[in-house]
Formats: C-alpha cells, sequence, structure tokens
C-alpha cells in the first residue's frame, strides 16, 4: 500500500518546474516585464482617471453659466483630456510601446542619413540670407 509520503513525493517528480535562473539576464528580464506590467496598469489608471475628470470638465462646461466662462476649461483641454485617457485607458504600456517604436524609426532614419538636409549657403563666416537656399 503507498504512503501518503510517498503519493505526495511521486506527484512532486511528475511536476515539471521551470529552472531556478539567478543570473543577472534573467533577473533584469523578469523586471523588464514586471516594470513594463506595473507600468501599464499605472498608464492605464491615470487614463481612466484623466478620461473621467475630461467628462466632469465637459459637464461643468456645457452647464455653466455664460458670466463664469472665463474660469472653465477651454474646449481643447477637455478634448485632450477625453482623447488621451481613452487611448491610455485601453492601450497602456502597449500604446506608450508603439509610439515610442515610431520615434525609435524615425531617430534610426535620421541616423542613417535618408532624411536630407539642406544647408544655407555661408559667406565670411555669417549665413547669406539672400542667397536663396
Amino acid at each position: 500500500m503507498t504512503k501518503i509520503s510517498e503519493a505526495a513525493t511521486l506527484a512532486l517528480a511528475q511536476v515539471s518546474l521551470p529552472p531556478a535562473a539567478w543570473d543577472l539576464t534573467s533577473f533584469l528580464q523578469n523586471a523588464k516585464s514586471q516594470i513594463q506590467l506595473w507600468g501599464g496598469l499605472l498608464l492605464m489608471a491615470l487614463g481612466a482617471v484623466g478620461l473621467v475628470w475630461g467628462g466632469v470638465l465637459l459637464i461643468k462646461k456645457l452647464m455653466a453659466n455664460p458670466q463664469t466662462a472665463g474660469h472653465q476649461s477651454g474646449w481643447g483641454t477637455i478634448a485632450l483630456l477625453i482623447l488621451v485617457g481613452g487611448a491610455l485607458g485601453t492601450g497602456g504600456w502597449q500604446l506608450v510601446s508603439t509610439i515610442g517604436s515610431g520615434g525609435q524609426q524615425t531617430i534610426e532614419d535620421l541616423g542613417n542619413g535618408t532624411v536630407i538636409v539642406q544647408t544655407a549657403p555661408e559667406t565670411n563666416g555669417v549665413y547669406d540670407i539672400t542667397s536663396g537656399w
């Protein structure tokens, strides 16, 4: 008859555990993924706050007395709060990462010389405005 401790040992032997990696690379990879998770959740929470605050300001603006209109937030601010808050609330880390990768592509294009820059003609150390670049 099998004892409980033998059955537990047999069950543990059948479970495949991931290898315990205690090197610096694994630590940094785990830290990166954890920071991305927490940062994404923080961005989503801030997006939700911006969305709610934009809605509150919108209602206040629509219900405001015309005499107090100077003390209200502008339509552009309200629209940006709602748009950016909604984008961050649903996109979080993925949205910021996508925008960042677009910026990375632009920087790489600048570094590879794909953007043509026209320099101004120079005369005796002074830029000549009349030469028509």
